[in-house]
């Protein structure tokens, strides 16, 4: 039987480009060879895309090809230039390992849908609606979950630091991995986290700060069928959860532990899971993604924000809680590919 050529797509320009190329590593280190025959194309931090042998450590200064992914689907692959000429590399299917902007916001998944190749994970408009982390707070408000009560500040709007109730949180609209996010306390340290958060956004958020514990879920799965991993539970001795901005993450977080299963009811377990799975066919996910929630005092839950395509790394939750149901991240690939190729032939 021939193997699937899959395409993994790694790197990126954003701010996560250090955490794609682990997950990356983390993807290639578990792919079964004897049903895959993967195909790894790296996009360098400056945008250069170089067909190569895998994430290793010098991929992106130790050669590799110039490849493009082609937006004729009658190519349906990578063209990779070889002594002045392009070759052609058909793909069954695309894994794209990318994180953050330009990856989870529908920018890959709109030239994947040009190039007419089957991807895994969310589509174009889901991607860009979780992406956005007012957008998608509307959406799950209209489907009944609760969200952070926030303000948005276009990139050229002023703000009145009167107007919020301490504390809040600022953030980029659009980022994620806790990169230009801030804490503020007080009036006067608003301006100041509004520009940190400007340098990943131009669209920035003002959160009311949710008392509670934060907790997780990863769904995995397409519209009714979805199955969700174990809950996980982050726990703070200070500041906010920002594990993948640490030295060396592997080895942990300065100010935060997280336990999967989290230490909390049966009660509040389920209820958790099955607001993720509200919040995820809200916004119309597929293949998988990653709820974050609060849960608060009272046992309520409150969105917090949807990753579409969470990390894969030796650390990362979304594979920590499903291999605490049972899932593990080889099998969960198995899934998501073969969902993603099942629902190609089922639209024709």
């Amino acid at each position: 039987m021939d193997r699937l050529k899959v395409g993994i797509i790694f790197g990126g320009r954003s701010e996560e480009h250090p955490i794609s190329v682990k997950s990356a590593q983390e993807v290639a280190r578990i792919l079964d060879v004897e049903k895959y025959e993967p195909v790894y194309i790296g996009i360098t931090r400056s945008g250069a895309w170089k067909l190569c042998d895998g994430p290793d450590a010098h991929w992106e200064n130790g050669g590799g090809r110039p490849a493009v992914l082609s937006p004729d689907s009658s190519v349906h692959g990578v063209l990779v230039l070889e002594r002045g000429r392009y070759e052609t590399i058909r793909l069954d299917v695309v894994l794209p390992v990318l994180h953050g902007r330009l990856g989870e916001d529908g920018a890959i998944q709109g030239l994947l849908e040009f190039s007419g190749v089957p991807y895994v994970g969310c589509d174009v408009q889901s991607s860009a609606l979780c992406m956005d982390k007012s957008l998608a707070y509307v959406v799950a408000r209209s489907a009944g979950v609760a969200t952070p009560n926030f303000w948005t500040v276009p990139a050229t709007g002023h703000i009145d630091p009167a107007g919020f109730p301490y504390p809040v949180f600022v953030k980029p609209a659009r980022s994620g991995s806790s990169f230009g996010v801030s804490k503020v306390s007080r009036g006067e340290e608003l301006s100041a986290a509004v520009e940190a958060a400007r340098q990943y956004d131009s669209k920035v958020l003002v959160e009311e700060a949710v008392v509670g514990s934060e907790v997780g879920c990863a769904i995995l799965g397409d519209d009714t069928d979805l199955v969700a991993g174990e809950v996980d539970q982050i726990g703070l001795s200070h500041g906010f959860f920002r594990i993948h901005q640490e030295t060396t993450p592997e080895s942990g977080s300065e100010n935060s532990t997280i336990t999967v299963p989290a230490a909390i009811s049966a009660e509040s377990r389920r209820l958790v899971q099955e607001t993720a799975k509200v919040v995820y066919r809200a916004l119309g996910c597929r293949g998988l993604a990653r709820v974050d929630m609060f849960l608060t005092d009272d046992g309520s839950v409150v969105l917090n924000e949807v990753n579409t395509l969470p990390g894969m790394t030796s650390y990362s939750r979304y594979p920590r809680m499903m291999a605490a149901a049972g899932l593990p991240l080889a099998e969960v690939i198995d899934r998501i590919v073969s969902s993603t190729l099942t629902g190609k032939d089922d639209a024709r």
